[in-house]
This record gives C-alpha cells, structure tokens and sequence, in this order.
C-alpha cells in the first residue's frame, strides 16, 4: 500500500509572507459591493470596512514581521537617499492628480466620502483612511510590488537577488501590473516605474516605502483640502 504524507504548508514562505497581506486588502476591494449592502445589518456604516481592512492588513503585516528581512536595513540608507526618496514621492503626487482624465484611467469612480448626511466631513473616517493610506498600505504594497513581484520576475528565488541587479524586463513587466491595481493606470504606472527605479538606484526598500507613504499623504491631505474625494 503507498503511503501517503501530509504536507504542511508553510505559511510563513517568504512569498506567502508577501503574498497573503496584499492578497487580502485586494479581497476586500473586491468583496467592495457585497460588504457594502451587509453593514446596514449590521448597524454599521460601509465606509467603516476600510478600517477593518486596514486593520486586518495591519495585523498580517505585524504577524509576518520577521520573515521581511529586507526591512531590517534601514540604517544603511544614506541622507541622499531619504531626499531622493522624498523628491520621488512629491514628483509622484504631482503626476497623480494631473493625469485624472480619459483615456488614462479606467471609467469613473466616486471614491471614499468621509462626508456625513449634512454634508460636514467626518475627521474620524478621514483619520482612518489617512493612516492606512500613508503607514500601511506603503509598507504592504512595496513589500509585495517591489520586493516579492519585481525580483520574483527576475529570479524566482527572489530573496536572492540583489535590488540593484533588477533588469528593465523585470521593471517594465512589474509597473504594468501595478498599473492595472490603480483606476488612474497611467498615473499608476508612471508610479510603478519610480518606485521601481528608486528601489534598484537605492537597493534598499525603505526609500520606496517613504517615496509611496509621501505620495500618499499628500495625496490624502490634497483630497481633504480641495474635497476631490474622487482620488480616494
């Protein structure tokens, strides 16, 4: 008789590690309407699912914590580095809310709006998605863009390969399908290819965390500022 083994899955690979947080904030994106008609009966507002969102991606992050190596080297990155990294959010912002046109984005969305019946803002949604926006969706997407994607399509043993020795294929091939997460896919992929870029100059995730988290903390503060909810 053969035998059979059980295999254990290892939830803690390093491409899970990557995988999985990523894989559950585009779950919930995509679980968007069905969430969005069960919270009535709940007795909750659906704009909340963002800070569950967050917060379970959150938790993922924290739980894999140890298996990031890459973001154990953030004192070898140097003070021009940190400027790059801040000049390559700010040019990103600046791309951003100028090329929200046809055909560089996909349809029209309505985007998140923290505004309440009255129509006042609502500063504890806007809070939330500030936060998640700014602190946790750069670390989460960097992590699986940039670390996991971009290297894994240069090598598959993608823990193996230096940032720096990333080819153009790698880069190109990553930015388009950042590109395709993001409704403004042009901008989205202008993004990609800077922080990809910044990501081999540097070889060191954290400048592309920064550039991501700046990019979207400007982006959030503009939206407040000027009520363009739709780049939520």
């Amino acid at each position: 008789m053969r035998d059979f083994h059980l295999i254990a899955f290892d939830f803690r690979a390093p491409a899970i590690a990557r995988i999985v947080p990523f894989g559950v904030f585009i779950a919930f994106i995509a679980l968007d309407s069905t969430l969005t008609e069960l919270a009535p009966t709940l007795g909750m507002d659906p704009r909340w699912w963002y800070a569950i969102r967050v917060l379970v991606v959150a938790w993922l992050v924290i739980w894999y914590w140890r298996s990031y190596v890459e973001l154990a080297s953030a004192r070898r990155v140097s003070a021009v580095q940190w400027v790059l990294a801040l000049l390559v959010g700010v040019v990103v912002f600046a791309l951003w809310i100028n090329l929200n046109f046809q055909p560089l984005a996909f349809g029209v969305t309505g985007g998140f709006d923290p505004r309440k019946g009255a129509g006042e803002v609502d500063w504890a949604l806007v809070a939330t998605r500030l936060a998640g926006a700014a602190l946790v969706v750069p670390v989460m997407e960097e992590l699986f863009w940039r670390s996991f994607v971009m290297r894994w399509i240069q090598r598959q043993d993608f823990l193996g390969v230096d940032p720096k020795a990333i080819g153009s294929r790698a880069l190109a091939i990553s930015s388009a399908l950042f590109a395709v997460e993001h409704h403004l896919w042009f901008a989205g992929l202008l993004a990609g290819l800077m922080y990809g870029w910044l990501y081999i100059r540097t070889g060191n995730l954290w400048p592309v965390v920064l550039a991501h988290a700046v990019t979207n903390g400007m982006l959030g503060a503009w939206v407040v500022h000027t009520r363009s909810w739709s780049f939520w």
